[in-house]
């Protein structure tokens, strides 16, 4: 679904920068947008295409006319500048879009190296994991159990399913993390991601994360700035507002993938995911990452708390100022409890929504909504930027 939007960009700036974790699907959107267009790709973590860029700056003006695709573009961080001068001279000659496309498995690099020489110049997207939509909202609970990654979500079992989990996460800590930043032992990593799992959808305490991991604040939050510049882990940050009220400033910390969520805790089935104490964390964090994969561009994830209990587990902030207040919970009868109203009349959300697993929508309360994640999916998708 973010065809169009790859195409809109391309059509407008002249360079566009696609994230995602690895295996996301970036290089299979890339080329399937490329096709339309003469267009040249290059894997830069293979020998063979990095050798073609030994003369970048010959390679690349003999291309001018084409889509250049730079995969893995982290691998080749001298290029930015020569990209800077080729735009600038493609400017120059009146030809201002649509020249690279700068596909990266992590923000950190991508983001660092583009924003000091392409500023003006690049556009960036993000591709998410597969969500419900796409899937369909009968493939719900497999896309819940085993995380949005193709590979792991249309795998032929569950056993199979979580295999390719494991071998991705042992691929990431041994082989792509260390590319990204000082050495880290894999299993001191490991460690340290697993706590997160079990810590899921938790106020974030970095103090005691390097406690229990054994090494200092300052460590541990390299780990976690790591892992969310890896686009694996998300700091849902508080909402703050002077509204008179003590208000919790630590943001809550998630797994972004569930299917990762439960490979590094060992669960494997449905049965297992049911009885295990993460089952409600997980079903939070799966909801929050699939409203915010159909959520129009400019709106703003945050959670809501109070020292006094007031609680909204997402609220939504749209750039015409308005809020969504939207509540998770894991019943097909979900109740409201006295938190969600006080949040409410504290902040004044324009809409209220509860999701629930169940499919069928209906009014929980004068002003609130029960509704499926693909039905409140469907809603962000189609709403316009007001948020009225």
């Amino acid at each position: 679904m973010l065809t169009p939007v790859l195409q809109e960009e391309l059509a407008f700036s002249p360079a566009v920068a696609l994230l995602g974790p690895r295996q996301v699907g970036k290089t299979t959107l890339a080329l399937a947008v490329a096709r339309q267009q003469p267009h040249v790709y290059l894997d830069l973590e293979s020998e063979r295409d990095r050798h073609k860029l030994s003369q970048a700056e010959l390679y690349l003006q003999s291309h001018l006319d084409k889509l250049v695709i730079l995969d893995e573009v982290h691998r080749a961080p001298g290029l930015f500048p020569l990209l800077r001068g080729l735009i600038d001279q493609a400017r120059r000659d009146g030809h201002a879009e649509g020249r690279y496309l700068l596909l990266g498995s992590a923000s950190l690099d991508v983001l660092k190296q583009s924003g000091e020489t392409l500023a003006g110049r690049i556009a960036y997207l993000e591709l998410s994991a597969l969500n419900v939509l796409e899937m369909g909202a009968s493939q719900q609970d497999a896309l819940w159990l085993r995380g949005g990654f193709p590979s792991s979500v249309q795998a032929s079992s569950d056993e199979r399913s979580l295999r390719w989990r494991e071998n991705f996460i042992r691929t990431y800590l041994e082989r792509d993390i260390p590319q990204f930043g000082p050495r880290i032992a894999a299993e001191t990593l490991r460690r340290f991601w697993t706590m997160l799992a079990h810590h899921q959808g938790g106020l974030l305490n970095v103090a005691q994360l390097a406690r229990n991991l054994g090494v200092d604040v300052k460590t541990a939050s390299g780990y976690i700035d790591l892992l969310c510049d890896l686009l694996l882990v998300r700091r849902l940050q508080p909402w703050h507002a002077n509204i008179g009220k003590r208000l919790v400033k630590s943001p809550k910390v998630y797994v972004r993938d569930s299917g990762l969520l439960h490979a590094l805790l060992g669960i494997e089935t449905t049965e297992q995911l049911l009885s295990h104490m993460v089952v409600g964390a997980s079903w939070e964090g799966c909801c929050i990452e699939n409203l915010l994969s159909c959520a129009p561009r400019g709106v703003t994830a945050y959670f809501y708390r109070t020292s006094g209990g007031a609680e909204i587990d997402l609220l939504l902030a749209w750039p015409g100022g308005a809020l969504w207040a939207v509540e998770f919970k894991r019943s097909l009868s979900p109740k409201l409890e006295r938190g969600f109203h006080s949040a409410c009349e504290d902040l004044q959300p324009t809409r209220k929504w509860v999701v629930y697993p169940g499919q069928e929508a209906y009014p929980l309360a004068a002003d609130v909504q029960a509704i499926s994640l693909s039905g409140l999916c469907e809603v962000l998708r189609g709403h316009t930027n007001s948020g009225g």
